[in-house]
């Protein structure tokens, strides 16, 4: 999926739109996305402006993001103003190596359950071959408030 068809399935935009491409999805069992860093990320001049890192709840959120196509592409559908899809949960997250300015970021993503609205993931994120991060995510799909 190049960034058009990926803007049909995640509601969030700039700065806050953290996939690039998706390169493989099996709807109903696994995703692979990436996000390309590039020194002229909005965090960056904070975080930290002498060797800048990308923040590890943004790549956590990259996670999340790559799981929301997964599951919107198992259920067939795309988001629409009637429900909301959110982050409800973080589990086991661990980050093994900074992320910095021209690293490509290789998102994988595997659905472990799926009851009732609520989805559980394996995430992990990668920069040449090596993990950068992983965690279990849980989300929920409900309606719009």
């Amino acid at each position: 999926m190049d960034i058009h068809q990926i803007l049909d399935y995640l509601p969030h935009r700039y700065p806050i739109l953290l996939v690039d491409r998706v390169l493989d999805v099996l709807p109903g069992e696994r995703i692979r996305a990436l996000k390309n860093v590039s020194v002229n990320e909005p965090y960056f001049p904070g975080h930290y402006p002498h060797h800048p890192v990308m923040p590890g709840v943004l790549i956590v959120e990259a996670m999340a993001q790559t799981a929301a196509i997964l599951a919107f592409k198992t259920m067939g559908s795309k988001p629409d103003d009637k429900s909301v899809y959110y982050f409800v949960g973080i589990d086991n997250a661990r980050f093994k190596k900074p992320v910095g300015p021209g690293d490509q970021l290789v998102i994988d993503v595997v659905l472990s359950a799926s009851k009732r609205g609520i989805w559980k993931f394996s995430a992990k994120a990668s920069v040449d071959g090596q993990i950068a991060s992983e965690a279990d995510l849980i989300c929920a799909v409900r309606p719009t408030p």
